[in-house]
C-alpha cells in the first residue's frame, strides 16, 4: 500500500456519536454488509420456495431408523463422508420430519454466514479498500451457487464449507502473520469442521500452502503444517476406512474405479467450458429443468465461447500486470482438477455421464468461494505488499466497470431464470397431502407399500428409499399397517395416487366375471380361463367370496402355489401368486368348500374412480385421470 493510499484510508470524513472519525475503511466494510444483507433478501424468496427432493427424503428417514452412533455419522455415501449433515439430518427427522421452515432457517443464517466469513477474509488480505467490494459481489451474485440452495442435502454440504474455508484462511494468515500458534489452532479448527460436512475441506489448507508460498513468506511456520499435514492425515485414515467398508444403498461397498481418459476429458472440459467459466460471467443464462424442482447449466454454445475468450483475456491481463497472478490462476486450476473434477470421476461419472455430470453447477458451486478469492488474488495488492505490480497500470483502468455490470446483469438473469421453475411447490403438495390423508385414516388401515412418484423421489437410485413407507410412513399421525403383498383377507386396502391422496386398492389386470349364484370350489380344484394371458412374473389376485364356513384356498397361475384363508360370508381374499398363463386353478386345502365369485389377476393399483382421500390435493394442481388399459396405469392430466 502506497503512502497515499494509506493516508487516504486514514483521512476522517465525518464523525459519529461519540465523535470517532468515520473512515474509507468503514465506509467498505458498512457497505459489504449491506450488500450480504441485500443477497439474503434477494434469494430468500428462491429458498423459502424450495423443498426436500430425492436424496434428503433418504437421508431423513435414514436419521430416523438410527440412533446418533459411529456407524451411523460415518458411513461415506457414494464418496461422501459428510458426518455433519448426517447429523443434521437426524435432528431434522425429529423435529418435524419435513420442516422446511427450519431448514430454510438454517440456510439462510449459513448463507449470511458465509457472506460474512468471504467479507472478513477479504479485509484481512487486501485491507479495507473499495476494490475488495468486487470479488464480494461475485461471490453474492454468481448463479454457480442457486442449483444448491434449491437442494437441502448439497446446500447443508456446501455451505458450512464456504464458511469453514474463509475463516480457516483467515485464521492462517492471522498466524502467518503474527507467528502466533493459536491462530494455527483455529485454521485447523475450522478445517476440521469444515472436513465434517464436505469432501472437499481438506483443499482448504493447500489454499493455506498456496498463500503461504506466493503471498505470506514468513519464515519458521513449520510447526504449524504439522499440525495441518496431522489433520489431513488423520481425516485420510478415517476416509478411506470408511470409504471401502460403508455398505451403500445397493447392500455392497464401493468400488473405486477411474473412467477412460476420453470420458475424464470430456467431463472436464464440458464443467470447464459449460458451467464455470460462464458462471464467473453471469451464466448459463438458460437452464435445462430436471423435473420440476432442479435444473442444471444449459448455456447456449455462443455464450460459452465468448465467456471463455474473456476468460483468457482477463487471465492474460492480470498476469501482465499483477505479480504472482499466474499464481493465483493456476491454484484455481488445480483446485478445480482436484476437487471439482476428480471427486466426479471416482464417485458418480458412470451414473450422470460426462454431459449431464458437466453441467451440474453444483459441482462448482462451493469453487464460487475459491474464485472470488482467486479474483483478489489477481487483481488487489495484499495489505502492505510491495511492489505489486509488474508494471503500471493502463490509463484506461476503469475499463472493468461496464464488464462487471454487464456481469451483474446477467448474474441477476440467470437467477432470476431459474427461481421461475416451481421449485418445491409440487412435491411439496404431494407430502402434504399424504399428511392429511394418513391424519383421516384410521389407526391400524392397511396400505400397500409402493414406490412414490419420481418427481418426489426415483427408484432407481434409491431403492426401498423411494418407497412410500419410508417416505411418508414418518409423517403418519398413528400407527398404519403398510404390506408390500397383498395375502389373506384383507379389508379396504389402501394406496396413494400420484398426488399423495388415499385411494382404494383395484387390482387392474385380468378380470373373470363371477357366476351366478357362484362357482363351488372344493378339494379337486377348478381353473379358471383368464380372458387375455399373463406373462411371467408376481401377480396378485383378488378373488371374492360368499361362503358358508371359513376355508383355505391353493391359487396356482401356471407356477408355485400359494394358499392363503377366505373367510366365512361374504367378502374376498388376496393372493400373491408367482407366474403366467392363462389358467388361475383355485381348491380347498381342508376338505371344505368355498363359493367363488368375480376375479382379479394383476397389478394394485389406486382406484381411478374411487373417492379419494382428501377429495383435493394441499396446494397444488387436480389430476383428471382416465384408465387406458390392464398395464399401462391411468391416463392423467393437470387442470
Amino acid at each position: 500500500m502506497t503512502t497515499s493510499e494509506t493516508t487516504a484510508e486514514s483521512r476522517p470524513r465525518t464523525r459519529g456519536a461519540e465523535g470517532r472519525p468515520w473512515t474509507r475503511g468503514d465506509a467498505v466494510l458498512a457497505a459489504g454488509l449491506v450488500m450480504v444483507a441485500v443477497q439474503l433478501v434477494w434469494k430468500f424468496d428462491l429458498v423459502r420456495r424450495s423443498y426436500f427432493r430425492q436424496d434428503d427424503f433418504t437421508f431423513i428417514a435414514r436419521g430416523l431408523e438410527h440412533g446418533l452412533t459411529w456407524d451411523y455419522l460415518m458411513r461415506v455415501d457414494y464418496g461422501h463422508l459428510v458426518p455433519g449433515p448426517f447429523a443434521i439430518q437426524w435432528a431434522l427427522g425429529r423435529l418435524g420430519v419435513y420442516n422446511d421452515v427450519l431448514a430454510h432457517a438454517v440456510a439462510m443464517t449459513l448463507l449470511g454466514a458465509a457472506g460474512l466469513a468471504l467479507l472478513r477474509l477479504l479485509r484481512l488480505l487486501f485491507g479495507p479498500r473499495p476494490a475488495i467490494l468486487v470479488p464480494l459481489a461475485f461471490y453474492l451474485l454468481t448463479p454457480m451457487t442457486i442449483s444448491s440452495l434449491s437442494w437441502w442435502a448439497v446446500l447443508i454440504e456446501t455451505l458450512p464449507f464456504q464458511i469453514a474455508l474463509p475463516m480457516a484462511l483467515s485464521s492462517h494468515i492471522h498466524y502467518a502473520r503474527t507467528g502466533r500458534f493459536g491462530h494455527a489452532l483455529a485454521a485447523a479448527a475450522w478445517t476440521a469442521a469444515g472436513m465434517a460436512f464436505f469432501v472437499k475441506a481438506p483443499f482448504i489448507l493447500v489454499l493455506a500452502l498456496a498463500l503461504s508460498v506466493g503471498w505470506l513468506r514468513r519464515p519458521r511456520q513449520w510447526p504449524a503444517w504439522v499440525l495441518y499435514a496431522g489433520v489431513v492425515a488423520v481425516y485420510a485414515v478415517i476416509f478411506f476406512r470408511q470409504l471401502f467398508t460403508s455398505v451403500q444403498l445397493t447392500d455392497d461397498t464401493v468400488q473405486p474405479s477411474l473412467p477412460s481418459l476420453s470420458v475424464a476429458a470430456r467431463f472436464a472440459w464440458t464443467l470447464l467450458w459449460g458451467s464455470l467459466v460462464p458462471g464467473t460471467f453471469g451464466g448459463p443464462w438458460k437452464w435445462l429443468p430436471i423435473g420440476d424442482d432442479y435444473a442444471i447449466a444449459a448455456t447456449p454454445p455462443a455464450l460459452a465461447w465468448a465467456a471463455l475468450g474473456l476468460a483468457v483475456v482477463a487471465v492474460a491481463v492480470s498476469i501482465r500486470y499483477r505479480r504472482r497472478a499466474w499464481l493465483a490462476w493456476l491454484v484455481l486450476l488445480g483446485y478445480v482438477l482436484l476437487a471439482d473434477v476428480v471427486p466426479v470421476l471416482i464417485g458418480r461419472i458412470e451414473q450422470l455421464g460426462p454431459d449431464l455430470g458437466g453441467y451440474e453447477l453444483r459441482y462448482v458451486s462451493s469453487t464460487s468461494m475459491v474464485l472470488a478469492l482467486v479474483i483478489g488474488l489477481a487483481f488487489i495488492p495484499l495489505r502492505d505488499e510491495e511492489r505489486p505490480w509488474l508494471r503500471p497500470a493502463p490509463r484506461l483502468r476503469l475499463v472493468w466497470v461496464p464488464l462487471a455490470a454487464a456481469v451483474a446483469a446477467g448474474s441477476i438473469w440467470s437467477v432470476t431464470a431459474y427461481g421461475h421453475l416451481p421449485l418445491g411447490q409440487h412435491v411439496k403438495s404431494y407430502v402434504e397431502t399424504a399428511r392429511v390423508a394418513l391424519k383421516r385414516t384410521p389407526p391400524g388401515a392397511v396400505i400397500v407399500d409402493a414406490y412414490v412418484p419420481p418427481k418426489v423421489v426415483v427408484a432407481t437410485f434409491f431403492y426401498r428409499y423411494a418407497l412410500t413407507s419410508k417416505v411418508l410412513g414418518p409423517i403418519a399421525a398413528h400407527p398404519v399397517t403398510w404390506t408390500g403383498r397383498l395375502n389373506g383377507p384383507v379389508s379396504g386396502p389402501l394406496m396413494f395416487d400420484d398426488q399423495g391422496r388415499l385411494r382404494p386398492v383395484s387390482i387392474e389386470g385380468a378380470v373373470v366375471p363371477g357366476r351366478s349364484p357362484c362357482t363351488r370350489v372344493g378339494p379337486a380344484g377348478v381353473r379358471f380361463r383368464l380372458p387375455l394371458s399373463l406373462p411371467k412374473g408376481t401377480w396378485t389376485a383378488q378373488i371374492g367370496y360368499l361362503n358358508p364356513v371359513e376355508t383355505t384356498l391353493s391359487v396356482r397361475l401356471g407356477g408355485a402355489e400359494t394358499r392363503v384363508p377366505a373367510g366365512k360370508d361374504l367378502g374376498s381374499t388376496y393372493a400373491a401368486v408367482e407366474g403366467g398363463g392363462t389358467d388361475l386353478v383355485l381348491r380347498t386345502l381342508d376338505g371344505r368348500s368355498a363359493c367363488v365369485g368375480e376375479i382379479r389377476v394383476g397389478i394394485p393399483r389406486p382406484a381411478v374412480n374411487a373417492t379419494a382421500v382428501p377429495p383435493q390435493p394441499v396446494g397444488g394442481m387436480t389430476l383428471t385421470c382416465r384408465a387406458r388399459g390392464p398395464w399401462a396405469g391411468p391416463a392423467c392430466a393437470r387442470r
